[in-house]
């Protein structure tokens, strides 16, 4: 397994920064996820790792020796690409073999390589079948196979289901999720897709335009964003100015533009406030809650201007006391729901609050 480490990564194209100063560690067998917007620098960094791009500066460390003046046919790196790359002339044993015949390796010994991997894609019934009979799934397992069958110290795949439905892209990502962890490799993976991101992923690295945001766990990047770009992008959010009042024993009090006042759980990370800093709130929609209990926070009243029936859930827009807010309930046969021109009182739980920097008055 591989210990990957970027160190001050950039990239420019004729004076664009694609990637600016990118500094990241993937630690052995850990999968790690590029997550971000289109444009934001995550196809570059994975083409800089596999060595398609030449650094304009910076580091590429793998086990600690600067892989950056190397050919990407010496790095011994498994890509796997969004549109596949199969060859349509070869069939699902030759596609799976190229990567081995170019190597120099034939033979026994590439036989041996080929069917381990087919075993591990579970395609082995499939080995002489042309790929362009195979359905989109089955393709992408196939290139999934033709990057292990060469034993790489580093998997890499760029946007490697976005090409299939939603029903079998989630087939595909668990059986790709199961692949990488039997095979204990050290993966990359692309995507803007973030249920792909929480689903694959050990931790995930939210970039934009050509800079780190955020690494952490899905969890971590979900509910303590390090700012307002990643809790915008990573799931859907509630955002308003608040400000700071004073301090209360062991809590701070907060004003939101509705005057509603907040009695939110000091924290070590918010620092000294000082009255009049302004902050911005992060609430979910789905923490946002119809019902008063012992913890309490009133948001006010509030008046349904939409809902979009969701299945399992029913989303809700409504604006009351200067605030848009978004909300998310459970659907239950047993309880009905708000309809558009109801006026509902809204509440949270304190622990359910979040506070990013903001500006100061």
């Amino acid at each position: 397994m591989a210990h990957l480490e970027l160190q001050d990564l950039t990239q420019r194209f004729e004076g664009l920064t694609a990637l600016d100063r990118l500094s990241l560690e993937v630690t052995p067998g850990e999968i790690l996820t590029l997550l971000g917007p289109s444009g934001c620098g995550k196809t570059t960094t994975i083409r800089l790792i596999a060595g398609f791009l030449k650094p304009t500066k910076g580091k590429i460390l793998v086990n600690g020796r600067d892989i950056a003046p190397i050919p990407p046919e010496k790095r011994n790196m498994g890509m796997v690409f969004q549109s596949y790359a199969l060859f349509p002339h070869l069939n699902v044993f030759e596609n799976v073999a190229f990567g081995l015949r170019a190597r120099g390796i034939a033979g026994k010994a590439a036989r041996s390589k080929v069917e381990r991997a087919l075993d591990l894609v579970e395609l082995s019934p499939h080995r002489k079948r042309p790929v362009f009979e195979l359905s989109g799934g089955e393709q992408q397992r196939v290139a999934v196979a033709r990057a292990v069958a060469i034993e790489p110290q580093i998997l890499l795949l760029d946007e490697p289901l976005s090409n299939l439905d939603a029903s079998l892209r989630e087939q595909t990502r668990a059986q790709l999720d199961r692949l990488i962890r039997t095979l204990g490799i050290t993966a990359i993976f692309v995507t803007h897709d973030q249920e792909e991101a929480f689903a694959l992923s050990d931790r995930i690295a939210l970039l934009w335009d050509g800079a780190l945001q955020q690494v952490g766990t899905s969890d971590q990047l979900y509910f303590r964003p390090a700012n307002e770009r990643v809790a915008r992008f990573v799931g859907k959010s509630n955002l308003w100015d608040v400000t700071f009042r004073e301090y209360s024993e062991n809590r701070g009090i907060f004003s939101l533009p509705s005057g509603a006042v907040l009695r939110l759980p000091r924290s070590a990370r918010d620092g000294e406030l000082r009255r009049g800093a302004r902050l911005r709130m992060l609430l979910r929609p789905e923490n946002v809650t119809f019902v008063p209990t012992a913890d309490s926070l009133a948001l006010g009243p509030a008046r349904v201007r939409s809902r979009r029936f969701a299945g399992a859930s029913t989303e809700y827009l409504l604006e009351g006391g200067g605030l848009r807010v978004l909300a998310s309930r459970t659907n239950s046969p047993a309880t009905a729901g708000y309809q558009v021109g109801d006026e509902i009182e809204l509440f949270c739980s304190s622990r359910a609050v979040y506070l990013l920097p903001g500006g100061e008055v």
